[in-house]
């Protein structure tokens, strides 16, 4: 049943996902004239196809991705080809996908909110402080109950590390109580601390610990939902950021199985934590299909860009079409590689969640 449930449920998570981003492409596409010669859910061999007007759709075998087939997507000389168009018309295409990964979070979120969930309340309590920290610079003693962080109410310890993570090098103000007195102290996250310390360098614990199941009302919801999506972009562009200065180890990594066994462990916590984990996943593939790698949009738009400082002169079709290729295949060795270890570590026992 455990098998099943994560299978269904990685299964919805990544179809939400994809064909949101995928959508993207496709519907700026048609809104441009551009042919789309294929919508595909999932990578070949093709399973089922249908084809309406010029396009064909298709349903294929791996379940990793999707892809959305234009005319002419190096070559200029295609009739309604992409590499035909505008270069503002080209960036707004091969961003669409990445935008609409955006938008989805939004409403994933805010119908999680809706949506009856368990949600912790606790005291949150320091119990132990590193020396020279920001927290013993700051004045922090073991006892001090954190109520507060820059004016947000902290309903738990989750509450103090997302918006400690949020501030990572940008100076903060905790609110607590000490022996019935409130009182305030300033401190900056550490984006790269001593090891086990923490950005911050305090230890807590929960007290008073309970789980209440409750659900906001739509006008409650969308307005926080919308904070949630756009606190979560903050937080995955801090963790890239931590990636790239070392800040961040990257041990972590994980790829389609890895993805498969967290999603059916997110699964079996109930609708609303699948329905935000799938909010999660759809902002990681917005910003990763951005970034400046060959095969991705963010490589392609580089090559828009490239033309766009030469004046309009363009990149051979051949050149950027052979850059992708190769781009793609060191992405498939990557995902293999990954892959290679969530093997390994399920069948060790061990999970995703450390």
């Amino acid at each position: 049943m455990n098998i099943l449930i994560t299978i269904l449920s990685f299964l919805f998570v990544l179809a939400l996902v994809i064909i949101a981003h995928e959508l993207g492409h496709f519907g700026s596409a048609k809104a441009f004239g551009i042919k789309v010669d294929e919508f595909g859910i999932g990578f070949p061999p093709r399973l089922f196809s249908i084809k309406r007007g010029e396009t064909i759709y298709s349903l294929n075998a791996i379940p990793l991705g999707g892809f959305t087939k234009m005319a002419g997507e190096e070559d200029p000389n295609i009739e309604r080809s992409l590499a035909s168009q505008k270069p503002w018309k080209r960036l707004l295409v091969l961003s669409a996908g990445s935008i609409m990964n955006f938008v989805l979070p939004f409403i994933l979120i805010s119908i999680a909110l809706m949506i009856p969930h368990n949600t912790a309340y606790s005291d949150v309590v320091v119990v132990e402080i590193s020396p020279d920290s920001p927290a013993e610079n700051a004045g922090f003693q073991p006892g001090d109950a954190i109520t507060l962080v820059n004016g947000h109410e902290i309903n738990s310890i989750i509450d103090v590390n997302r918006y400690i993570q949020l501030n990572l090098g940008k100076e903060i103000t905790l609110t607590y109580l000490r022996e019935g007195t409130e009182l305030e102290s300033s401190l900056v996250p550490r984006w790269k601390p001593p090891k086990d310390e923490g950005s911050v360098g305090f230890l807590l614990k929960a007290e008073n610990y309970e789980v209440v199941k409750e659900s906001l009302p739509f006008w409650k919801a969308i307005p926080k939902g919308i904070t949630e999506t756009f606190e979560t972009l903050v937080l995955f562009k801090n963790s890239l950021l931590g990636l790239a200065t070392g800040a961040v180890s990257a041990g972590g990594i994980t790829g389609p199985l890895g993805i498969a066994q967290l999603t059916g462990e997110v699964a079996r916590a109930g609708v609303s934590p699948l329905l935000e984990f799938a909010a999660f996943l759809s902002i990681n593939l917005g910003i990763i299909n951005l970034l400046p790698l060959p095969a991705l949009d963010g490589g392609r738009i580089v090559f828009v860009l490239l033309e766009w400082v030469r004046r309009g002169k363009k990149i051979s079709p051949q050149k950027e079409g052979m850059v992708h290729l190769i781009g793609f295949a060191l992405l498939m060795a990557l995902m293999l590689i990954v892959t290679f270890q969530d093997i390994i570590r399920i069948f060790s026992g061990g999970s995703v969640i450390p």
